[in-house]
């Protein structure tokens, strides 16, 4: 929990303190992690799957609606929080997933994109 006393500090620490009462005993072990529930470093990944399913409702986009910039960036940033992930202490193995996730659907999307002005360069020669 937050040791800080600002007013969402303490909403957050209430928050917590209440749902500490229901956890089972078998979730324990994930709700004291220090890259559990608690802590930021749960939900920052948990949020990041947006990206991954906006990645996917892009896989029926038109291909020549795809930005390649936007995509590499995306896949750069996966791959860059993936190694970062694995470097850090506790090791979070959800930002972890997240990440290889993000960049593998834009990796993807490069793919479809590349492969499109390919076909577009040999229609025109």
């Amino acid at each position: 929990m937050s040791g800080k006393v600002g007013l969402l500090s303490r909403l957050y620490n209430g928050i917590i303190g209440t749902a500490d009462k229901f956890v089972p005993s078998p979730m324990r072990p994930l709700w004291e992690h220090p890259a559990g529930p608690k802590t930021i470093f749960f939900w920052a990944p948990l949020g990041k799957w947006a990206l991954v399913i906006a990645g996917l409702g892009d896989i029926n986009r038109p291909v020549h609606l795809l930005s390649i910039n936007q995509c590499a960036v995306l896949a750069t940033t996966g791959l860059i929080w993936s190694r970062y992930s694995l470097v850090i202490i506790p090791k979070n193995w959800s930002l972890f997933s997240v990440n290889v996730f993000v960049a593998l659907t834009q990796m993807y999307q490069i793919a479809r994109a590349v492969q499109y002005q390919q076909s577009l360069k040999n229609k025109s020669d």
